[in-house]
């Protein structure tokens, strides 16, 4: 498996969107606290949410090529539970079923990045620090808000074995750590 900074340098290669690569931050984040959650190992964990987005800028309007092409650049890299792992997270288009903690840890951290972010956004300080428990919980059952942000995706924390409560929390803490690297 390559290291983070060679992680870090495909990532700069084929994404050329700031807030791209800070959505991949923050999936990797979450991942990385998921997996110390879970006892799993967090390089395999947190190296799948910092690259499953690899391809966007090349699929955003082919769909049904998102996650595969990532899996293509990836392949022989990375161990292949990560490139089932990101093929999975589009499984619509992939036909690859999420199986695995892993698959399904992806797709809740995914979407569960965009509406911490969305929260942080709306409070007068902009600022993760500021986000409280409740806010973000409240926001998660306001179907009005982040309508992009599909929580059935976050609902598949439960399948994991982390009630939602609790990866809400998750999410939250993980990106608290890297806050700077966010701007928020």
């Amino acid at each position: 498996m390559i290291a983070r900074d060679q992680q870090i340098e495909l990532l700069k290669k084929y994404l050329k969107s700031d807030n791209l690569i800070k959505h991949s931050l923050a999936v990797e984040a979450i991942l990385m606290a998921l997996a110390k959650r879970l006892n799993k190992p967090q390089d395999i964990w947190a190296a799948t949410g910092l690259l499953h987005d690899l391809d966007y800028d090349f699929t955003k309007t082919e769909p049904h090529k998102h996650a595969t092409m990532s899996a293509k650049i990836l392949k022989g890299i990375l161990p292949r539970e990560i490139t089932n792992a990101i093929k999975s997270h589009n499984f619509r288009h992939t036909d690859k079923t999420p199986e695995t903690s892993l698959d399904k840890a992806l797709i809740a951290a995914d979407a569960a990045s965009g509406l911490v972010i969305a929260t942080a956004l709306i409070i007068p300080s902009r600022k993760l620090k500021d986000v409280q428990l409740t806010t973000l919980i409240n926001k998660y059952n306001d179907t009005s808000f982040a309508r992009g942000c599909d929580r059935k995706r976050i609902d598949l924390c439960e399948d994991f074995g982390i009630p939602r409560k609790e990866f809400l929390n998750i999410s939250l803490q993980a990106l608290l750590t890297i806050d700077k690297d966010l701007g928020l």
